[in-house]
């Protein structure tokens, strides 16, 4: 006999620890229990039908229910259920896709290192990165700088790599040699500013940065295209152009975390694609397999692949289920139907202008201060006054009030201190953007009638 939602709750709340969570006020909450999906919704234990504007964590790219990854993952189960990398030992799964990547990434981007998630895949990229240096005689070259309000996981060297003060309150971070510049977020941080010479000025901080601590420690500078958890903070024009310049003039790698921003969201394959930087590292996940299964890596460039492969000797580093047989075998089928069904051209020529067009129409609400996004990934900075324009003092409370309330009205949308967020699955139809936005609006009109 199927145990009842209620008993499922308790259970949950007796055994189970979630992620990003007060554990205790969850226990007396009770979770919202998913047991079902099919296309761009989700169905909970109780009944309730959503729409999935988070498609999932910012990963079901091509939708619930696709019967060829679950084919691939069945078929490969049946075959080779598990085999590791290490040992010079690999599997047929492993070798196509790293292949299937080389021939997707930029041109300069040939090889590829399995990981399980995108945390990992970053203490990866901290391993390599310093490897790399190293190999090449420079062993303090070991500073890698990133930003604040950055999200690059949650493991220790992830969360390191992470700009989030929270994350940093707990577990003593980050560790040595990682600092942080700003972000370009020119909605909280330069709205006095011409939005392209706030994206110029913000960049340059890298260069002082740099200059500050010495290009001779300085490794690599590490950010997301767009930042998403961080509130989907979209750079102007005038940051990454000039991001990459400084990189370039002193000679330190470029890192873009596409674990968000890869395999389409932004209707290119890759962000780096999107703005034309040319990244020496690209940690990837989410997208890769479209949270079928969990996967994650570090696409290396020629230029670091070729020092690591001459002259590194053995990369002392690795994961159980790097390039696990049956996870890789679904990311092989979910990248055959992104390029096959012509998935990354949709969002850029077709859904992607259509989702941002009608989302910026809810900029005309008395409670949304900006609408902004690109390709499928949106933000509403939600404030109290827009003339003058004025924050809510409990940010972190409004936001929870929205998202609760979207959920009541059909709609997952994530909530970033008062930004609400979204970024749905990457087939959704017009149709289903249309009652996207119709969710959202209600949603607005019910904050603004609440006990703010």
């Amino acid at each position: 006999m199927a145990a009842s939602f209620l008993d499922m709750q308790s259970s949950d709340a007796a055994h189970h620890l979630h992620p990003f969570s007060d554990n205790g006020k969850l226990a007396e909450q009770g979770t919202r229990i998913i047991s079902q999906a099919k296309g761009v919704y989700i169905t909970d234990a109780e009944g309730r039908r959503l729409l999935d504007g988070m498609a999932g964590l910012w990963c079901v790219n091509i939708g619930y229910g696709r019967e060829e990854l679950i084919d691939a993952a069945t078929a490969q189960l049946r075959e080779l259920p598990y085999y590791n990398s290490f040992f010079q030992c690999t599997t047929p799964p492993a070798i196509e896709l790293a292949e299937l990547i080389g021939e997707i990434a930029p041109a300069h981007m040939n090889h590829v290192f399995f990981t399980g998630s995108g945390s990992e895949a970053n203490d990866t990229v901290i391993r390599m990165v310093r490897h790399y240096w190293a190999t090449l005689g420079h062993e303090n070259k070991n500073i890698i700088i990133s930003r604040h309000n950055a999200y690059h996981g949650s493991t220790v060297a992830g969360a390191s790599l992470s700009g989030m003060k929270p994350m940093h309150a707990q577990g003593g971070l980050p560790i040595p040699n990682i600092v942080h510049i700003d972000q370009p977020y020119w909605f909280a941080e330069g709205r006095d500013e011409d939005p392209q010479e706030f994206g110029l000025r913000i960049a340059r901080e890298l260069d002082s940065k740099i200059r500050e601590l010495g290009v001779d420690r300085v490794a690599a500078f590490i950010a997301e295209p767009v930042q998403g958890a961080g509130g989907v903070i979209v750079p102007p024009e005038s940051y990454w152009p000039e991001i990459q310049r400084i990189c370039d003039v002193h000679g330190i790698l470029l890192i873009s975390d596409e674990v968000i921003c890869g395999f389409g969201r932004m209707g290119q394959w890759f962000g780096a694609d999107y703005y034309g930087t040319t990244p020496d590292l690209m940690p990837v996940a989410k997208g890769l397999s479209s949270g079928y299964l969990p996967i994650g890596g570090v696409v290396v460039s020629d230029r670091v692949a070729d020092v690591l492969k001459s002259k590194g000797g053995e990369f002392h580093h690795g994961f159980t289920y790097s390039g696990h047989p049956v996870c890789a075998a679904v990311a092989v089928a979910n990248l055959r139907i992104l390029r096959e069904e012509k998935i990354i051209e949709y969002v850029r020529d077709e859904i992607g202008p259509y989702l941002q067009s009608e989302w910026r129409k809810l900029g005309d609400h008395p409670l949304v201060g900006e609408a902004r996004g690109v390709g499928m990934m949106a933000a509403l900075e939600l404030v109290a006054s827009k003339d003058p324009l004025r924050s809510f003092e409990d940010a972190a409370a409004v936001g929870d009030i929205a998202r609760d309330l979207a959920i009541e009205n059909g709609l997952v949308m994530r909530s970033v201190g008062s930004k609400l967020i979204i970024s749905p699955p990457l087939v959704i139809t017009k149709t289903e953007v249309d009652e996207l936005i119709t969710k959202a609006s209600a949603t607005l009109d019910a904050v603004a009638t609440s006990q703010l």
